[in-house]
């Protein structure tokens, strides 16, 4: 099994969801469904700075910006991306990369 990066972008802030309580539940639910799999059930991400040979600047490198992490395990990169076609964020306008690992 190898380690792949959920990192969430976009979606639908909290203020703008009618009901905050059934999106948690949502989640957990995908939680609950990916059982073991869930290596770092991540977090949100808050306020960012970017840094680049030029210095360093207040927000985030890309756009949209990032927006929180999941750590899954699976047995490929295309059996990780099956895992999140369900995903809640999608739900919300988000959008999900999935980055493979790797030891070095």
């Amino acid at each position: 099994m190898t380690n792949y990066v959920l990192v969430y972008t976009g979606g639908a802030t909290p203020e703008n969801i009618a009901d905050p309580d059934a999106v948690m539940a949502e989640w957990g639910a995908w939680y609950g469904k990916m059982g073991e799999s869930i290596v770092d059930g991540g977090k949100p991400f808050g306020a960012s700075k970017h840094v680049s040979s030029k210095g360093v600047g207040d927000g985030s490198a890309s756009s949209p910006a990032a927006n929180g992490y999941t750590v899954i395990s699976a047995d490929s990169l295309d059996a990780a991306v099956a895992t999140v076609k369900d995903h809640p964020h999608l739900k919300y306008d988000g959008q999900i990369s999935v980055y493979e690992t790797f030891d070095m």
